[in-house]
């Protein structure tokens, strides 16, 4: 399966944005974002590497940037952007709905997963059940009206519950969600609204970008 690896502050930094990778990391002094600026691109001599961006260099920037705020690739996020082309609603709002929707983005938003790699191995391992059934694959969407439940084993149980309890400090669950601690589980109430996406995106560019 592939998947982004490597230092994750760098993405970070070459997007210019938090993209909320690292968990209680990104909140605290340790961010790279906020230790070295966000006009301040990887690499030794990255301050002086900046230059004038292209239409062009805006539009793969926003891509990019949606690609890594989730953890997925260029294969998954054409399926995505293929999708919401076939919708009738406006293409970059039903885009940001897609992604919202997966299962390991609701996962990372209701707080059991540290981050985008966290909540994808979570789901990978087979960790979630979907309405009662055991799910393993990160990009499934989820409807209105979906409960996911967590393993019934004692340890993986108590890794999560520990991921939650940490999370909780830093990040609050979105409004289309519910999150039952006790039961460690989580409800969809209805379908993500643009107004309550979590990050800064301008979702219309990348629309401009694929249409090219």
């Amino acid at each position: 399966m592939a998947r982004l690896i490597g230092p994750k502050c760098r993405l970070c930094r070459r997007e210019g944005i938090k993209l909320m990778l690292k968990g209680e990391r990104c909140f605290g002094g340790k961010c790279a974002i906020q230790k070295r600026g966000a006009n301040y691109p990887p690499g030794m001599q990255g301050w002086k590497r900046q230059k004038k961006t292209s239409e062009y260099g805006l539009q793969l920037r926003e891509r990019q940037r949606l690609k890594r705020m989730f953890g997925i690739l260029d294969r998954q996020f054409a399926c995505a952007l293929a999708e919401a082309s076939r919708r009738t609603g406006n293409t970059g709002t039903e885009l940001i709905q897609i992604v919202s929707r997966r299962l390991d983005n609701v996962v990372r938003a209701s707080g059991f997963g540290y981050g985008p790699a966290s909540a994808r191995q979570i789901v990978a391992h087979g960790l979630t059940r979907l309405n009662g059934r055991r799910v393993d694959r990160p990009s499934m969407a989820v409807k209105a009206g979906d409960v996911i439940t967590f393993t019934t084993r004692e340890k993986p149980r108590a890794f999560i519950a520990k991921v939650l309890e940490a999370s909780k400090a830093y990040q609050s669950v979105p409004g289309w969600l519910e999150r039952d601690e006790t039961n460690l589980s989580i409800k969809v109430l209805n379908l993500p609204a643009r107004e309550e996406f979590p990050f800064e995106i301008r979702e219309q560019l990348i629309v401009e970008g694929a249409s090219k």
